[in-house]
């Protein structure tokens, strides 16, 4: 999916892919309302420029963003972390993410696609629609949010949906699936994703090697997920996937 931010509407982008669980397809990339008896978190939050949308989606599904219990990250780039700053500083929202993530999102460290690999491909139409869609949405000016804090597994539990996140490195250093047992679905970030504007498919698939810190690692670490239940799959980029994580992974690796 890749539409601009003025065609974008709640009614036609937000979807409860099981109970509780909300999630939203932004233009490029995407977002979950978690929210169960108490209360509501995030998992991912779009580019910055997405804020507005972001906040739409909340109020769609019958929530107060203020009310927020935490931002979860599965990575820092900047088209998952884009409201995170805003929460923290705005509603004093916790920011969450792996201890090895944390300096990524605090802005003390970078693991992005750098703007010279981008302009090396830029001659490819589908990169230069990318590349001028994630400058508009504020990719070159993003604020870090420096609150951020490393969540543990206790943490997380308490949390709506009693999360448990997996770590999987490669994609960035401490990039983390978040797994939501009870609703018997898993957010999978950039992990793997299912669509995205530089790619011709749609399925489960890895993202173009640019966006990776390693992308060998990061598709060994999927392995990870072997023998993790789940059926509903979220990823970060393009539709959701109905499907058991088991079939998604074969597919992925083949």
């Amino acid at each position: 999916m890749h539409v601009r931010a003025n065609e974008w509407h709640p009614a036609g982008n937000v979807s409860e892919q099981a109970p509780g669980v909300f999630f939203v397809e932004g233009p490029a990339s995407n977002w979950i309302v978690v929210r169960d008896e108490t209360g509501f978190m995030l998992i991912d939050s779009g580019y910055p420029a997405d804020r507005p949308l972001v906040l739409e989606s909340i109020r769609h599904v019958g929530l107060r963003p203020a009310d927020a219990r935490a931002v979860t990250l599965t990575h820092g780039h900047v088209d998952h972390t884009g409201s995170a700053a805003y929460f923290s500083e705005t509603y004093r929202t916790p920011i969450l993410c792996a201890r090895e993530e944390l300096a990524h999102v605090q802005g003390r460290e970078k693991h992005q696609v750098t703007f010279g690999q981008v302009i090396l491909r830029a001659w490819r139409p589908r990169v230069f629609r990318w590349m001028i869609h994630a400058i508009k949405a504020g990719s070159l000016t993003a604020k870090a949010a420096t609150r951020a804090e490393a969540w543990d597994a206790g943490r997380l539990r308490n949390l709506p949906g009693s999360p448990e996140a997996i770590l999987l490195p490669g994609h960035t250093p401490g990039n983390a699936s978040i797994l939501l047992p009870e609703a018997g679905a898993i957010a999978v970030g950039d992990s793997f994703v299912s669509g995205h504007p530089l790619s011709r498919s749609t399925g489960p698939q890895m993202l173009h090697r640019m966006y990776h810190t390693d992308r060998a690692a990061a598709l060994a670490a999927t392995h990870r997920l072997d023998g993790v239940t789940a059926a509903v799959i979220l990823p970060g980029h393009g539709p959701a996937l109905l499907m058991p994580l088991t079939e998604a992974l074969t597919a992925l690796r083949r």
